[in-house]
């Protein structure tokens, strides 16, 4: 590949524009390729059309100048992609009855493969298991298109390391890895993310990005299993886990801190893991036991949390049934509005379900996301007053804990927010 055909690849077609594709899209306009951004969700393509973003790490700021120059377009009609030089694949891949549902990557493949000519560049960043890129979209791509991959287009795999709401790791800053089913395909994949991030970490083949991925929220899933269940045993044995794990967290070497809390959302702890035990079930015929036991504590957690809420207050003398529940934070996440797999909304249903009246202080999330019954308030004293127990679920950092530790009658802090003699922390 000549430097010719690299420097002449400025179109960008992007599909999926959700807390993935939207800051692809928006930095690679930023970054001067002419973008188009494609979603099957109407009322999306209306909001950013309007500038008005969903995404809180894409403020309305930065979507108008690329609008208003045209650099940036967005549509839900593959008729609007034009001719586009580089197509990145960012659908959804969630689980259905427990397996990979691959339905929105078939069906973008499907619907791009007709637009690719000689040379067209396309990736994949959703997450997925090792071997999607070139056994499942690989083949869709070649009978749409008429062209072999390799020779006739180029195909890659990237994941995707998207942390909703990290103010110092975002898109640009954060290595990315990328791979190409040969030679020219990973010099074409690793000459656009160049363009765009600060780094590239290029691997041997898509199969190796695919895993790299899983083992990075696997990684997470298990660590995080482990202290949630440290985090239920210390309990009993009269052990500050919090302070065992700051205290762990000052080794220099061969520790990194994971802390407890009500469980794990968001599309990829309680997601990408289960891609892998899948397909080492289906491949193998074996069991990855650590990611089975690690799903099956974090999955537990929020009915593990509303045990010791009824269990507070019992101890104060009132039932949970008729309780009035205050929750902070529903959030899978501080500071975002990503209610996707949240425990916190989890725990909240738990609650109703056990005869709390639930009300909720969650400035980032959409109000109409939130668990049916859920009432959205504003953290005062007034209402603190009025609530048996307060539940930090979210501890986004807005939110003002003093106020609990003076007024509320009690706490039960699931993120180590909170400080006071009625403060019972997880």
């Amino acid at each position: 590949m000549g430097s010719t055909e690299t420097s002449a690849r400025r179109n960008l077609l992007v599909v999926g524009l959700g807390y993935v594709g939207l800051p692809l899209a928006v930095r690679a306009a930023e970054a001067g390729f002419r973008v188009t951004g494609l979603d099957t969700n109407e009322q999306r393509v209306k909001r950013l059309e309007a500038a008005d973003s969903y995404v809180e790490d894409i403020p309305d700021e930065r979507l108008l100048p690329l609008l208003d120059s045209g650099r940036l377009k967005v549509s839900t009609d593959y008729a609007d992609a034009g001719t586009f030089d580089i197509c990145v694949i960012t659908v959804p891949t969630p689980l259905r009855d427990g397996a990979p549902d691959l339905r929105c990557v078939e069906s973008a493949g499907r619907s791009v493969a007709p637009l690719l000519r000689p040379g067209t560049v396309v990736v994949l960043e959703s997450t997925t298991y090792p071997g999607t890129t070139e056994d499942i979209l690989l083949p869709i791509l070649e009978a749409g298109s008429g062209l072999r991959a390799g020779d006739g287009f180029r195909l890659g795999y990237s994941p995707e390391r998207i942390d909703p709401g990290n103010a110092r790791w975002q898109l640009e800053n954060t290595p990315k890895v990328v791979s190409g089913i040969d030679g020219a395909s990973l010099e074409a994949v690793t000459e656009f993310y160049d363009r765009i991030v600060t780094r590239t970490v290029p691997v041997s083949s898509p199969r190796t990005a695919e895993l790299t991925k899983l083992l990075e929220n696997t990684f997470r899933q298990v660590n995080i299993a482990l202290v949630n269940e440290l985090a239920m045993c210390a309990r009993p044995l009269g052990v500050d886990i919090w302070e065992a794990v700051d205290a762990a967290a000052t080794k220099p070497f061969g520790f990194m801190p994971f802390t407890p809390g009500p469980g794990v959302g968001g599309h990829c702890l309680p997601v990408d893991p289960s891609y892998l035990s899948w397909q080492v079930r289906q491949k193998l015929q074996h069991d990855v036991r650590f990611v089975s036991l690690a799903h099956e504590i974090n999955e537990h957690m929020p009915e593990y949390v509303v045990g010791r809420i009824e269990d507070g207050l019992a101890g104060l003398g009132r039932p949970l049934a008729g309780a009035r529940v205050l929750a902070l934070g529903l959030a899978y996440k501080k500071n975002t509005g990503d209610v996707r797999e949240s425990p916190a909304a989890a725990v909240a249903e738990l609650l109703m379900a056990r005869g709390a009246r639930v009300r909720a202080v969650e400035p980032y999330a959409d109000p109409q996301l939130l668990p049916p019954g859920v009432l959205c308030v504003e953290l005062t004293e007034a209402e603190i007053a009025t609530t048996d127990a307060v539940v930090v679920l979210t501890d986004h950092d807005g939110l003002d804990y003093g106020l609990v530790e003076r007024h509320a009658t009690y706490v039960f802090d699931a993120r180590n927010r909170c400080r006071g003699e009625l403060i019972d922390r997880l």
